[in-house]
């Protein structure tokens, strides 16, 4: 009987202790194929997958030729870019982002990691006049990333302000 008790008091008190929103989960699906969605909502925060640059040169089959992706900052320009508008599709800005993961790879140029080009291009979305956030961050040296010439993915967690 003690123990029918005691597990009624843990299941009471585990329903009752997550707040009816953190169980809420919408994904979003990307409209590129693969098996990965876009974003996550679960409650007021919001999962945005890693998100890579776009060529600036798109790789061309018939000729044998690689994609280009520029420089690292132009690389980083376009991913933040391409979160903001991201964000702003869920209501949310780049003011609302909490938490941000950089994955960075060596140029193939120059076989060198330019963080200082990454740094310049995050310089111009975050900590502006119009834009004063500076979300938390962490940036990992990786081998290599899914897109050959690709320098940088970024992945963010932003929350819905109440």
């Amino acid at each position: 009987m003690r123990m029918k008790i005691c597990l009624v008091v843990f299941l009471f008190a585990a329903a009752y202790s997550t707040p009816a929103e953190a169980q809420s989960v919408k994904h979003i699906q990307s409209k590129e194929p693969g098996g990965i969605a876009t974003g996550v909502w679960v409650g007021d925060m919001f999962y945005l997958s890693g998100q890579l640059p776009s060529p600036a040169t798109p790789a061309d089959r018939e000729k044998g030729t690689p994609a280009v992706y520029g420089t690292t900052q132009a690389q980083a320009e376009n991913v933040f870019g391409k979160i903001q508008n991201l964000l702003r599709d869920q209501g949310l800005s780049l003011g609302d982002i909490v938490m941000m993961r950089v994955y960075m790879a060596a140029d193939p140029a120059s076989s060198k990691l330019d963080f200082a080009g990454m740094n310049a291009a995050y310089n111009k979305f975050f900590g502006t006049a119009d834009q004063p956030n500076k979300p938390a961050r962490s940036t990992v040296q990786v081998a290599a990333l899914v897109a050959a010439g690709a320098c940088l993915e970024v992945e963010v967690q932003a929350t819905r302000s109440k």
